[in-house]
């Protein structure tokens, strides 16, 4: 099961057997229901003479109509933060980050993708994007580029070994991202809280800023961090084509293109943090 919410918590998504009643949530109404009104048996003839439809003409779901939906996610969330970049402002950065957290939650539990939503998450994950590069890059110039070019080489190698065979997922690692995860997240928390109190010092990154054997940890833990971040895309790739193939409604592409944006958002900031770190214990 994908470890990315956006993907593992929709029926569209989940591999394996899918119930019927999930199935008639998903499809809707427009479904294999049996009819009673009589058959036409001319414009019978006539359907069957014609090329069959394509599954963009049928309304459902493709890869390729997911690859614009998600450049165009990307585009917005560019333009959004560019707006951030420039306002430099902590009330948008906040603003940004607990909107685009409220709107994460929503279009996660969301029975039905709503594109109006993910734009909205777009635009103010932007912001947030936007207002927290431009701090990290006044403390350390030039590490925003370096996230960059860091970020699209992790996508672009991650996607070349997906489309070429030699990066799958696999039940056992997929449990045991799932599990490093869940751990992180709990060492997130404690590391926040102990920053709070004071018990790490005027740190910036608290236990993350501490150094084993001349590696501070905050490094360690974010190429550990970051190896999840593109094990969760091949599980985003993998869940999109099971979505196609499984002939969904053509708006579960605006849910493939949250779950790569929420992922790869991810993967920009913690190369952000992981290249801060690494430049501040010099």
């Amino acid at each position: 099961m994908n470890s990315n919410p956006a993907f593992s918590r929709n029926p569209a998504f989940r591999p394996g057997q899918v119930s019927r009643s999930e199935l008639e949530r998903i499809y809707g109404e427009g479904g294999t229901g049996n009819t009673t009104a009589p058959v036409d048996t001319e414009r019978l003839e006539e359907a069957y003479s014609l090329p069959s439809a394509t599954p963009a003409q049928a309304g459902r779901m493709t890869v390729e109509d997911t690859v614009v939906k998600t450049i165009l996610s990307f585009a917005i969330l560019i333009a959004g933060a560019v707006v951030g970049w420039t306002l430099a402002d902590p009330l948008v950065m906040i603003g940004g980050a607990i909107g685009g957290l409220v709107l994460g939650l929503v279009n996660t539990f969301k029975k039905t993708p709503s594109p109006a939503l993910i734009v909205a998450y777009a635009i103010l994950q932007g912001l947030f994007v936007g207002s927290i590069s431009v701090i990290f890059n006044t403390m350390w110039d030039g590490i925003v580029t370096q996230a960059v070019v860091g970020t699209i080489a992790v996508i672009g190698i991650t996607m070349f070994l997906f489309l070429s065979g030699r990066f799958r997922s696999s039940a056992r690692m997929t449990k045991i991202v799932s599990v490093a995860m869940i751990g992180y997240l709990v060492y997130s928390v404690a590391n926040v809280l102990l920053m709070v109190t004071g018990v790490t010092g005027n740190s910036p990154f608290g236990l993350s800023s501490m150094n084993f054997f001349g590696i501070p940890l905050g490094v360690v833990i974010g190429l550990v961090v970051v190896f999840l971040a593109a094990y969760s895309l091949v599980l985003d790739f993998e869940s999109i084509k099971l979505g196609a193939d499984r002939g969904v409604p053509a708006v579960y592409a605006w849910q493939g293109a949250f779950g790569i944006l929420v992922t790869v958002v991810w993967l920009y900031l913690e190369i952000l943090r992981m290249l801060a770190i690494l430049r501040g214990s010099d």
